[in-house]
């Protein structure tokens, strides 16, 4: 199993106290520790990559939003600092990658260890901690540079993925599905969300309903939704923060809810998408649980595409 991961991420500092810090990366280190892994550097995204979900004008207003020192807010929780915009290209670069080398068969699993996340990106703005829309990046790159006809992402994070479900509205040939706490930011994620060609399936949980829950959520509705739309390719959104430890949310999970739900859904690539499977990193900001969370996560990809 590969994972793709690059200094840079590191170097997109927040100010102080701000739960999207640097020590994320040090706990998800942690995490993967004594695992089975090829490790890979994250190339440098392309513009033309980011291109396929933003236009080039947000990306050219990204880019001038850029401080020589100190720090710009894009809004009341999306930080810049001088090494943001090289720290998100590389978490671009490094989803593309990972996709290209398991369609070529060089794995048939990776992880993506990058930050900052990217699923609150909308197609013309940043928020909640995201600048590019990663996730929907690489699905756009399965359907377009490698061919595929069905890509299913699938977001886990505590918050709905409100730019993943944008970039991905008018997107027939990508089942989008989410399970998130609401209400919570970013107040998007209703079951009536169901995209252009109703291929959008949210599964809202509520706050303190634990891993009973999520675990009816992904049997009744969005595990019988993945087998339905029979995914070439899996993508997903990896974010530990529903975790009971975690301070910006009340879902209750533990880590062994991951462990299960990991599971299940290599279960539906096995089935449809000769096993290839890719997850990025989203959030996750208690470090502890996150370690622990991405330990478990990884671990169940690692022995299932062996």
């Amino acid at each position: 199993m590969l994972v793709f991961t690059h200094e840079d991420c590191a170097r997109h500092v927040t100010w102080p106290g701000h739960p999207e810090r640097v020590e994320r990366l040090a706990a998800v280190e942690r995490g993967l520790a004594g695992l089975a892994l090829e490790r890979r550097a994250c190339p440098m995204g392309a513009a033309a990559e980011v291109l396929r979900c933003h236009p080039e004008g947000y990306l050219d207003k990204v880019r001038r939003a850029v401080p020589e020192a100190g720090f710009v807010a894009l809004d009341g929780e999306t930080i810049l600092s001088p090494g943001s915009l090289d720290a998100a290209l590389r978490a671009v670069g490094g989803i593309c990658a990972a996709v290209d080398a398991v369609m070529a068969g060089e794995a048939k699993a990776a992880f993506v260890a990058a930050r900052p996340p990217g699923h609150h990106a909308e197609t013309a703005r940043a928020m909640g901690f995201c600048l590019f829309g990663t996730v929907a990046i690489a699905a756009k790159r399965l359907l377009d540079h490698h061919g595929l006809r069905r890509v299913a992402v699938v977001d886990f994070d505590v918050h709905h993925g409100n730019g993943t479900q944008d970039l991905l509205w008018d997107e027939g040939r990508v089942l989008f599905a989410s399970t998130h706490e609401m209400p919570l930011y970013p107040g998007t994620g209703s079951a009536q969300e169901r995209g252009a060609h109703g291929q959008i399936v949210n599964a809202p949980l509520r706050a303190g309903s634990g891993g009973a829950a999520m675990r009816a959520a992904y049997e009744g509705v969005i595990l019988p939704a993945l087998e339905a739309f029979a995914p070439e390719f899996l993508l997903i959104s990896a974010g530990f923060d529903a975790h009971a430890a975690d301070p910006l949310a009340n879902l209750e999970w533990e880590v062994a809810d991951y462990d299960w739900l990991t599971g299940r859904l290599c279960d539906v690539a096995a089935r449809h998408a000769g096993g290839r499977v890719v997850s990025t990193l989203e959030g996750g900001y208690d470090l502890e649980a996150l370690a622990a969370s991405v330990a478990a996560h990884v671990g169940v990809l690692e022995e299932r595409s062996r």
